[in-house]
């Protein structure tokens, strides 16, 4: 794919700005990316993927995420305009990405899905899932591609624990408890996926979920799949605000939402040693 033309200007401190985002009402400094290892290097070579950001109305900031992928990993990526109502698609196809626009809008978990369906449909062997809003710097995506090397996980999600409230902290730590799930980030949506996460997150059981989180992440555990966690930096959202949660009220309808989930796909044999032996 041919790169496109770029206007940049380097600055004293080693910041980029992508002056095409002035015509989206803003013009953002990117961070430049660390020296890759060579192992690392290697491994970005050894394991083509497709970078997959679901996005919707992120014309201000999809330009600039999309441009530092295509620096970090050089892969092919994706842009699945969940029905924006701005400049979404034309920015981020003028950074390079191809871009899949829905007729209606699925929600972030929906927009995800139409991505990694078009992975499986056209042979990448890995999905890397990332936001548009600048949330996630396209810098940790090496960690991802690394842990995943590392531990052979099915599935890698980058966790950034400082970013987390206190009342995101309790409620994670119910969901824990709910799902026996021993993870530090149930919304990250920074994640890795390998050709078997593809295969189950394709089917037709993920498509009855709402969200990304601990729907999704129940349906791989169920399926055999191993999920780890690698630390990334994250920087605070530089426009509009979380579809999870906007308001009290929409946290309120998440959490009972996740909970009679968690409740209705407990497992069976679980429910079956939990009464046979109060014990456990």
């Amino acid at each position: 794919m041919a790169s496109p033309a770029t206007a940049t200007a380097a600055l004293p401190g080693a910041a980029l700005i992508d002056t095409r985002l002035e015509a989206y009402g803003e013009c953002r400094p990117l961070p430049q990316h660390p020296p890759v290892s060579t192992t690392v290097s290697d491994l970005l070579k050894a394991a083509p993927c497709l970078a997959v950001m679901p996005a919707r109305d992120e014309a201000p900031t999809v330009g600039a995420v999309v441009e530092g992928v295509r620096r970090t990993l050089g892969c092919e990526i994706l842009v699945v305009d969940d029905a924006s109502s701005d400049e979404t698609a034309a920015a981020a196809r003028c950074a390079g990405a191809a871009v899949l626009r829905l007729p209606i809008g699925l929600g972030a978990w929906g927009a995800t899905q139409a991505g990694i369906r078009y992975a499986r449909r056209h042979g990448f062997p890995q999905v890397i899932t990332l936001d548009a809003d600048g949330q996630h710097l396209p810098e940790s995506l090496p960690l991802l591609i690394e842990a995943q090397a590392r531990t052979g996980a099915d599935v890698v999600i980058g966790t950034c624990t400082q970013r987390l409230s206190r009342a995101k902290r309790l409620a994670w730590r119910y969901l824990r408890l709910l799902t026996g799930l021993e993870l530090a980030d149930f919304t990250s949506g920074l994640r890795l996926y390998d050709a078997d996460a593809i295969e189950v997150l394709s089917g037709q059981a993920a498509s009855l979920l709402d969200y990304q989180d601990v729907g999704v992440l129940m349906l791989l555990s169920r399926s055999g799949l191993t999920i780890t966690e690698t630390p990334v930096e994250m920087l605070p959202r530089r426009a509009g605000r979380s579809r999870v949660f906007a308001s009290w009220p929409v946290v309120a309808r998440y959490m009972m939402h996740t909970t009679v989930l968690c409740l209705a796909q407990l497992d069976p044999a679980r429910r079956r040693t939990t009464g046979a032996d109060p014990s456990c």
